[in-house]
């Protein structure tokens, strides 16, 4: 399932998704970019997409403003497999 919600900038997490425009693709959905990394720099969020290196895409917020975001469940994680029981009466008969 996943959740498109509003939330203040200084809430979003890495791996959340953004609105990044219309971009070049009439599909929507290719509108909406993953957040790779989210800093605080002279107080403000910065929220940047895509590589870490120039070029990149960074979005600006004051900490309190309101910024939509998509965001995924995390995934449960996998639960061990539970050891199976072999007995099977090999021991020695007193």
């Amino acid at each position: 399932m996943t959740n498109r919600i509003s939330i203040p900038a200084s809430e979003v997490q890495p791996e959340d998704h953004i609105y990044d425009g219309p971009g070049t693709n009439p599909h929507p959905t290719f509108a909406w970019e993953t957040i790779t990394r989210v800093n605080q720099v002279d107080g403000l969020i910065v929220l940047t997409i895509g590589r870490f290196d120039p070029p990149n895409n960074e979005f600006w917020f004051e900490p309190d403003e309101t910024v939509t975001v998509i965001r995924y469940p995390k995934a449960e994680p996998e639960q061990p497999a539970a050891k199976p029981d072999h007995k099977h009466g090999h021991g020695h008969r007193h």
